[in-house]
């Protein structure tokens, strides 16, 4: 594994490792016997730390996510989140797909205080919480509205308010925006970053997207095709808070063209010649 360092550690007194990812593999049973879908993973991340993994399809980022939350268990190797063991599902975290999987019978907010009544959470400061998360990605004035009647990127920015509800202190994402047109995947990415600066959580983050991965994050990791490992992480030293612009700057530019590098290594990309 290759780590690309591009800005001076900050003090351990600052920051600390929340996640810790130890030897992570993952096999599942197939017609022609195990597929190995990660092989050996070894990944800290830092408390309030925002990270993107990116890879081809089939390498594995997914699986990594599912084992973070404890919805599947790991062929070897650990996870620990907070110095606990990942051995079960993981209630403290908030989850957002790339679909929004909203419920048609309920309005916006009743869709991000259902979060509260599954965990059993008092109802009245629930919905003050949704009404102040709704109104900071611009979609004050919809918490009546039901899911027919809100856009695709409205429906998105709703999902990740219910993941934010309980005010978790890990984010898990995957592909969150895959599915949006460019304009609203631009919006939904500073309002991601508005919600992430809020309330600081940790946000591991699953994209394929090479210029979305580097917008973002704090650092971005790479992983192989699969079986997959992480070929390379790479710091991301972008001044915060990030607007738009900043993806016009030489220093964008070339953290882009060497994560381009990457892939073609690896013959994820390919050019004709």
């Amino acid at each position: 594994m290759k780590i690309i360092p591009t800005a001076a550690a900050e003090p351990s007194s600052v920051r600390q490792n929340f996640i810790s990812i130890a030897g992570i593999a993952k096999s599942f049973p197939a017609r022609r016997g195990l597929v190995e879908a990660l092989g050996r993973v070894d990944l800290d991340i830092e408390q309030s730390e925002f990270v993107s993994i990116i890879g081809p399809s089939g390498c594995g980022k997914s699986t990594l996510l599912l084992l973070l939350a404890g919805l599947e268990q790991p062929t070897a190797g650990r996870i620990s989140i907070g110095n606990r063991l990942v051995q079960d599902p993981v209630s403290d975290l908030g989850i957002v797909f790339q679909q929004d999987l909203l419920l048609d019978w309920r309005t916006a907010i009743e869709n991000v205080v259902i979060q509260a009544e599954i965990r059993g959470l008092p109802r009245k400061p629930a919905v003050e919480q949704a009404r102040r998360l709704l109104a900071m990605v611009g979609l004050e004035g919809f918490e009546g509205a039901y899911p027919y009647q809100l856009s695709g990127g409205m429906r998105q920015r709703v999902s990740i308010c219910r993941a934010l509800l309980h005010n978790p202190p890990l984010v898990i994402m995957d592909e969150p925006f895959g599915a949006l047109d460019a304009l609203t995947r631009d919006q939904m990415q500073l309002d991601l970053l508005r919600l992430w600066s809020h309330n600081r959580m940790t946000v591991v983050f699953v994209t394929h997207s090479i210029s979305e991965a580097v917008f973002l994050s704090d650092r971005v990791v790479v992983m192989s095709p699969r079986p997959g490992r992480i070929e390379t992480i790479m710091s991301i030293d972008l001044t915060r808070p990030r607007r738009l612009s900043i993806r016009d700057t030489a220093e964008f530019i070339h953290y882009n063209h060497q994560l381009i590098a990457i892939f073609k290594k690896l013959g994820v990309l390919r050019e004709d010649e």
